[in-house]
């Protein structure tokens, strides 16, 4: 392959790795809304049920998604590279308790209110309960709100 034609290549083949990279987003997303469906995070029922104290199931899922968050970036910050061979970088959180907790209560609002929160809506749209629409759509004001309101919150 000569220089000229790897060059001219380049544009298509950074299109190819756009698109595969797209696609692997996709099938974690989907992979994603299996799990979430079969352990019954999505279920309305199920976050009643967590919020009423009725029942561990929720909190033992959470529990283990936090856990598994923890260890997966750990071992991201140590062991993490890009897709180009990078090291992959994390930046640390800054301090201060003001956004998280601001940010806290926005989220269990919206979650108490309507009994989700943002990765069962699109599971529910999935799989066609169209109601979801609404609390979609609200969600949708609440995140332009926030990009509008973002220079004036505590970050």
């Amino acid at each position: 392959m000569t220089r000229s034609s790897a060059a001219a290549q380049t544009p298509a083949l950074a299109d190819t790795r756009a698109v595969t990279g797209l696609l692997v987003y996709l099938l974690v997303g989907v992979y994603f809304g299996v799990v979430l469906v079969k352990s019954e995070a999505a279920s309305w029922y199920r976050l009643q049920e967590m919020f009423r104290f009725q029942s561990f199931h929720m909190y033992g899922l959470l529990g283990s998604a936090i856990a598994t968050g923890l260890v997966t970036t750990a071992l991201l910050r140590r062991y993490g590279h890009t897709r180009d061979g990078q090291a992959l970088h994390i930046p640390q959180k800054e301090k201060g308790w003001k956004r998280y907790v601001l940010g806290g209560i926005c989220f269990g609002l919206g979650w108490g209110l309507t009994g989700l929160c943002p990765g069962p809506i699109f599971i529910l749209l999935g799989a066609g309960i169209w109601p979801i629409l609404i609390v979609f759509l609200f969600a949708l004001i609440g995140t332009y709100l926030y990009g509008v309101l973002q220079p004036r919150l505590p970050h």
